[in-house]
């Protein structure tokens, strides 16, 4: 279809005023984002319609799919997100609003999707304090440190806040698993003066997403597996800097090239190193996080944290 929304030759036995009809239905108190957003996707849908000539039948699926993931979703579980991701739209809006938002893209954190289990509600910790409340028999601590800076300047930034969280060796988050404590594996901390952080967690492990529903069907029907590699999401906020949603890769994971909801970046890829003299981990990371500056007054950053119930994995 062109641009201006007629039917290019090759689809003509198919009406070629209709979905220009539908775009034009938008009554005059529809805002100007909502009409770019909604004609382009009403165009970009019809014409998908059109090329692979879906039918009633193929329709009706992909409709009780999309039930299905509604259905299934509750404040434990985003599965209308969980299917984004594995077609890897969230990773794709995550990279158009990352570059979008910073002018120092080379500079800053790499941003990476927030997942389907993020929790607004993180219990506030203390530099230096564990996150680890109920520890698997199969599972290794790990210390992780750092500095929140300027990306520009490298100045320390103080009390940025911190939200961290990680699933246990079984691959599940606490609120999925009724044997984990509440506040288990997942945290908010401050830096200090010196924009310092420091918390002990499990070193993380590769896990499946949920498969047990629409997108575990989508991904059988596709031929692939619902494994992630071993991560851990950060979600740093600090006044007068752009907000940064993000999650780190063991180096030594499986699945790297080949993560389930395409997230991985190179740069958010750490290796863990071992650990002297603490009884409590045998490994460690220092991971320095880069914040870029808003560029003008009454800039928010808005749009890079998602809160709510869109949990992520």
């Amino acid at each position: 279809m062109a641009a201006n929304g007629e039917v290019k030759t090759g689809a003509s036995r198919f009406d070629p005023n209709f979905t220009q009809n539908v775009i034009n239905a938008m009554g005059p108190k529809t805002s100007p984002r909502m009409r770019e957003v909604m004609t382009s996707l009403t165009r970009h849908l019809h014409d998908f319609a059109r090329e692979v000539e879906l039918t009633v039948d193929e329709w009706t699926e992909g409709v009780a799919l999309l039930n299905w993931a509604g259905q299934m979703s509750n404040e434990r579980r985003n599965e209308g997100q969980l299917v984004c991701d594995i077609v890897g739209l969230e990773t794709l809006v995550d990279e158009i609003t990352y570059k979008k938002a910073s002018e120092a893209t080379d500079l800053a954190t790499q941003s990476a999707i927030l997942g389907p289990f993020f929790q607004t509600d993180h219990k506030i910790r203390k530099k230096g304090e564990s996150v680890v409340e109920k520890l698997p028999e199969d599972a290794q601590v790990a210390y992780i440190y750092g500095q929140v800076v300027d990306a520009t300047s490298k100045k320390p930034i103080a009390n940025a806040s911190i939200d961290i969280w990680e699933a246990s060796t079984n691959g599940l988050y606490e609120q999925q698993d009724e044997d984990q404590p509440k506040s288990n594996l997942c945290g908010k901390f401050y830096t200090d003066e010196n924009g310092e952080y420091a918390f002990y967690c499990l070193r993380p492990t590769p896990y499946p997403i949920p498969y047990d529903g629409p997108a575990g069907k989508l991904l059988q029907l596709l031929d692939r597996h619902p494994y992630r590699p071993a991560h851990i999401h950060f979600i740093v906020l600090a006044e007068g800097y752009k907000p940064i949603t993000t999650q780190i890769f063991d180096k030594s994971s499986k699945y790297l090239d080949d993560d389930s909801v395409f997230a991985v970046k190179d740069s958010l890829v750490v290796e863990f190193l071992p650990r002297e003299g603490d009884e409590k981990a045998k490994n460690q990371l220092k991971y320095n996080i880069h914040m870029a500056p808003l560029t003008s007054q009454g800039e928010s950053g808005e749009g890079l944290v998602t809160t709510g119930m869109g949990r992520g994995f």
